[in-house]
């Protein structure tokens, strides 16, 4: 459903309908078996079960209400935090942004939503979407690397992506990581596959790694249209 959702399925096609119908009343959860769009425990699940319902027409208000709440003070979220983390992670905090935007776009959403999310950004803004806000220094060197499907994974091109999507100015702290998905444009126009993930493979999307990507060059590009249209 995540898939479907970023290749701009119809929603209301009745094949689509019929499917949603069908996980809506009978898929759950290993955790502790919560129906599929009642959400889980973690918020890089919820987050994604949000955009995924909001997108699909199902309602997750339940679950926006439960992750606006377990927001970190340092403005972001993670999974890890029920077992105690008070540090925000990268990998959390994408997944509910890009949950918290599609539910305001299908819902109008409310000021508390806009709030956290705003708050989420700036977690990622103060830190150049890849940086240590204490020392500088690279958080993790595949983040540098793009993927596709992410899955519940961070990486630079994504955060990216997520900003593009608000369709806000561009923040002066993106630059670096801009500039960065310059550099990887290939010579032929296009930007590689360079990290896939481990996870289920319904069909194959790309031919590995080192190799063009439809999917990475689809972002880049459409990044960059909005990043160079508004500065």
């Amino acid at each position: 459903m995540m898939l479907m959702r970023e290749f701009g399925v119809e929603p209301n096609a009745e094949p689509v309908r019929e499917t949603v119908a069908l996980v809506q009343a009978n898929c759950r959860w290993e955790h502790a078996g919560q129906l599929f769009f009642a959400g889980e425990v973690e918020p890089c699940i919820n987050g994604r079960t949000v955009a995924i319902g909001a997108y699909f027409g199902v309602a997750v208000d339940d679950i926006v209400s439960r992750l606006l709440g377990e927001q970190l003070a340092d403005g972001g979220w993670n999974c890890e935090a029920e077992n105690g983390s008070l540090r925000s992670s990268f990998h959390s905090t994408i997944c509910v942004l890009e949950g918290l935007l599609a539910f305001e776009r299908a819902t109008g959403g409310s000021r508390d939503v806009v709030t956290a999310r705003r708050r989420g950004e700036e977690y990622l803004l103060t830190r150049r979407l890849f940086r240590r806000q204490s020392t500088g220094a690279i958080v993790d060197a595949d983040w540098l690397q793009f993927s596709f499907p992410t899955y519940w994974h961070y990486d630079v091109l994504r955060g990216l992506d997520y900003f593009q999507a608000t369709g806000d100015l561009p923040d002066p702290a993106l630059a670096e990581t801009v500039d960065l998905v310059r550099s990887k444009r290939r010579p032929d126009g296009t930007w590689s596959l360079e990290n896939t993930h481990r996870g289920a493979v319904h069909f194959p999307l790309e031919n590995g790694d080192g190799t063009p990507s439809r999917w990475n060059t689809l972002r880049a590009l459409r990044m960059l249209a909005w990043y160079d249209g508004n500065r």
